[in-house]
């Protein structure tokens, strides 16, 4: 068995710098979703998009991401994942810029997919980055830390980046803000991350298989995005919903079947992978649910502005970045990953549940404060532990396709959920207004229903977590590892 080495300071100096390079491009992604929410409706009279077209300014970029980050993932470990990541970044900065001059909305949308195909080349390779540059426990978790603190805080500070840019320049600048960012991730990027050679091509490229899994993800993820507007037992979303699943089905029969499969079957045997990512999808339901209708009950009751918006969800983004200095670290090493996982899990159930019984008239303190707070604590304690149960068993070779399911499971289930909890809220509005309640007691009524139903999700999650990720699984591996490790350094001083 290979021992890694210890890292030398300038080596150790040289990875902490690579993590927060890795995190400014993480950054980058999370703000461009919410910061081009606010400018939407500015976009829509600029531009003159149709109501119905409007909602590609959003699609298109979730379409292009989510079904290329298993495909972008594999090519890390193939190509490396540094040169995946830096194309990632020029892209993304190059679209960033097509979108910021776009004359019309279909160069915008254009430029929108484009701009999904660099995000899922940055981010399907980031977590695997970090997971080969960290492979000790405890800076690992430090490393993971500061990864969910970025993933989960950036969407609050896109509302308030969205609001001031709008406001007091233009739309265009929602886009034209990633430019210098971008550059400075690309030379940053180039000059501290270590360049790694991967596995290489000399076997070939299942590229048949590539074609299929990415077809299949983008047939699902449009479904999903278009259930709203068609209905989910509508034609049109069950004809892509089941080319998608057909797609998937003959992807799994390629892959058991050519020599050098682009995603090997044996990454789905590793439990770790496959049922953190299952808790994970749920709780990511909830969160995806509140960040939304939660924006929506805040402008449209509440009647505030981008800004006030912003700054109501500041108690969720300082609570995780509290927690991201090392005190979820901290409690891991000490309870272990799955107590401090379920309480967090339970935290953000309870913080939904509060937001289930706001009114017009809700002030927000201390009832969206602490439903805020609640969810905070609750996403900056279980996503940490979640991120090290997945990539603690994929082997250092295919981290890289472990990054990009462990993103994809991710991307489909916040769609999915968000997709959902939405119909459910507007069904029930609906409703109401038929029977003549009035519009706002009918919003608000819809609202509750979805953090109810976002809860309960959670709250599904902690069974499954319970059921799936209990540690007595993992002690056989964890024993025959530590065994393995001291024989070979037995053997080492003997041969010395």
């Amino acid at each position: 068995m290979h021992v890694a080495p210890a890292p030398t300071p300038e080596s150790d100096r040289r990875r902490w710098a690579a993590l927060l390079v890795v995190c400014l491009a993480q950054l980058m992604i999370v703000l461009d979703v919410t910061i081009v929410n606010v400018a939407l409706p500015s976009i829509q009279r600029d531009l003159h998009f149709s109501q119905a077209n409007l909602t590609w300014v959003v699609n298109a970029f979730l379409v292009t991401f989510g079904s290329l980050l298993l495909l972008a993932g594999r090519l890390g470990d193939l190509a490396g994942r540094k040169r995946v990541f830096l194309f990632g970044v020029v892209t993304f900065t190059l679209a960033s810029l097509l979108c910021g001059i776009a004359p019309s909305e279909g160069a915008l949308i254009a430029a929108r997919f484009l701009q999904g195909v660099g995000a899922a080349a940055q981010a399907s390779v980031i977590l695997a980055i970090i997971v080969t540059e960290f492979p000790e426990p405890s800076a690992r978790a430090r490393a993971m830390s500061a990864y969910v603190f970025v993933s989960v805080a950036g969407g609050s500070l896109g509302l308030l980046a969205g609001g001031l840019l709008t406001e007091a320049l233009s739309w265009h600048w929602v886009f034209f803000v990633n430019l210098p960012i971008g550059v400075a991730t690309f030379i940053l990027g180039h000059t501290l991350i270590r360049t790694d050679r991967g596995l290489g091509f000399a076997h070939g490229v299942d590229w048949l298989g590539a074609l299929l899994v990415t077809a299949s993800l983008m047939n699902a993820i449009y479904a999903i995005v278009e259930a709203t507007t068609y209905g989910w037992i509508s034609s049109h979303v069950l004809s892509f919903g089941g080319l998608a699943a057909l797609l998937m089905a003959a992807f799994v029969t390629v892959e058991a079947r050519v020599a050098h499969p682009i995603m090997p079957l044996r990454i789905l045997r590793l439990r770790g992978l496959v049922n953190a990512s299952l808790v994970r999808g749920l709780l990511v339901t909830g969160m995806y649910s509140t960040f939304f209708l939660g924006t929506l009950y805040l402008e449209h009751v509440r009647h505030y502005s981008a800004l006030q918006t912003g700054a109501a969800f500041l108690p969720w983004t300082l609570t995780v970045a509290v927690l991201s200095q090392g005190i979820t670290a901290r409690l891991v090493a000490r309870f272990g990953p799955l107590p401090v996982l379920t309480t967090g899990m339970a935290s953000a159930a309870a913080g939904l549940v509060l937001f289930g019984t706001v009114g017009p008239d809700t002030s927000f303190f201390p009832t969206i404060f602490f439903a805020c707070f609640a969810i905070g604590l609750g996403i900056g304690n279980a996503f940490m532990p979640l991120l090290t149960l997945a990539m603690a068993d994929v082997p250092a070779a295919d981290a890289g396709l472990g990054s990009g399911i462990t993103n994809v499971a991710q991307q489909i289930s916040g769609a999915l959920g968000l997709a959902v909890l939405s119909t459910v809220a507007a069904n029930h509005t609906e409703g109401l207004v038929a029977d003549h309640h009035g519009l706002t007691t009918s919003l608000i009524s819809g609202y509750h229903v979805a953090f109810l139903t976002g809860a309960a999700t959670i709250a599904a999650g902690i069974v499954l977590a319970f059921a799936l990720l209990r540690p007595g699984d993992r002690r056989p591996s964890l024993r025959l590892t530590t065994a393995s490790a001291n024989a070979d350094l037995d053997l080492e001083r003997e041969a010395a």
